[in-house]
């Protein structure tokens, strides 16, 4: 699954060329631009365009634009000559519903086509075969969604994406990211349940559906933890969780792995207890308070031989005298518990 990242005209692209260095460096293959932002400045659109165009270029990776007929006109460019795009480096064209089918064709020549993935119709499928648009150059984007509460659900999504893989589309959707986009600040994912997920398990919920070919993250900035997060998982196969402890010193183990008899309530380490018995240090009663969903607790001594013992709480477990609670893992983090199945491995770092 490729990974993408948004870059946005109002802020000048040297100031944005460190972050972009560095995504670049994590494997991110593909940018993304819109050209029709309200409430932007336009006039300066196409000298940064040009300039993230060269940036796109020298690192080999796509860059597509979101455009309509007045962004094209800001660019002092029409359809009909929407190929000198490619000069600037730009490699894709994002269209939206109402252009004629003979004018895609005719820009799929020089550039890539991505037609709106929320709103393409059969007929629209069928008018772009007609007029010999090439599918191997064209794929369906989805939007992303600023406002609260207008994003895809889960079985619209799904079958959206069924029908663009049944015309042969590419498919990408939107993930929020850690620096949010103005002006509501809200995120911007396609689906409205990641809204407020991290970025990493944003990214996971779609990579385990293999439910798109790219996923962008569609606000313009990720931390170094959620990109650490990506990199661990994709060259390890490591879930990282970040967790807030609630002692002193927790624990460091380098790699915990839930046991392959899969409990119903809680995620199981491993390892801990392996360590509890090799230092044979006395776990004692601490922090023995309820354990809402997230909860990384420690069985202590009053458990007998199960002192010692990690566990992740999947759902919200009463106290127990018998079990310190050592730390919670962060809201944003909380999804990635539904993918710790057996044998998973799994990491703690702890902020």
């Amino acid at each position: 699954m490729k990974l993408g990242a948004s870059v946005y005209l109002h802020v000048p692209i040297e100031e944005q060329l460190p972050y972009l260095e560095k995504i670049n460096e994590y494997g991110f293959q593909t940018l993304f631009t819109s050209l029709h932002i309200p409430e932007d400045d336009v006039s300066l659109y196409a000298e940064r365009l040009k300039r993230l165009g060269r940036f796109a270029e020298e690192k080999g990776m796509a860059l597509v634009c979101d455009v309509s007929p007045q962004s094209m006109a800001h660019l002092q460019l029409t359809w009909e000559n929407a190929s000198l795009l490619r000069d600037w480096g730009v490699t894709g064209l994002r269209i939206d519903y109402g252009m004629e089918a003979e004018i895609v064709a005719d820009i799929s020549r020089s550039l890539a086509i991505i037609v709106n993935a929320s709103t393409v119709k059969a007929e629209d499928i069928a008018a772009l075969k007609q007029a010999g648009v090439s599918f191997d150059h064209i794929e369906g984007w989805h939007n992303f969604y600023p406002r609260p509460e207008t994003g895809l659900g889960r079985e619209n999504f799904n079958n959206m994406n069924e029908r663009l893989q049944q015309a042969g589309f590419k498919r990408m959707a939107f993930i929020p990211g850690d620096g949010k986009r103005g002006p509501l600040y809200e995120g911007l994912p396609t689906l409205e349940a990641h809204r407020r997920w991290s970025p990493f398990a944003a990214w996971l919920d779609l990579y385990s559906h293999n439910a798109v070919d790219t996923v962008i993250v569609g606000d313009p900035q990720l931390n170094e933890s959620s990109l650490q997060q990506l990199a661990v998982f994709q060259q390890q196969g490591v879930i990282l969780l970040r967790a807030k402890a609630y002692v002193d010193v927790p624990p460091i183990i380098d790699k915990h792995c839930n046991r392959p008899d899969e409990a119903r309530d809680v995620i199981r380490s491993v390892q801990s207890r392996g360590m509890a018995q090799q230092t044979k240090q006395k776990v004692k009663p601490n922090q023995t308070i309820e354990r809402l969903v997230g909860s990384i607790t420690m069985d202590n001594e009053r458990y007998g031989r199960y002192q010692g013992e990690i566990q992740l709480t999947k759902r919200d477990l009463q106290a127990d005298a018998k079990v310190n609670v050592i730390g919670r893992v962060i809201e944003e983090d909380r999804p990635l518990l539904n993918y710790l199945k057996a044998n998973q491995p799994f990491c703690i770092k702890w902020i």
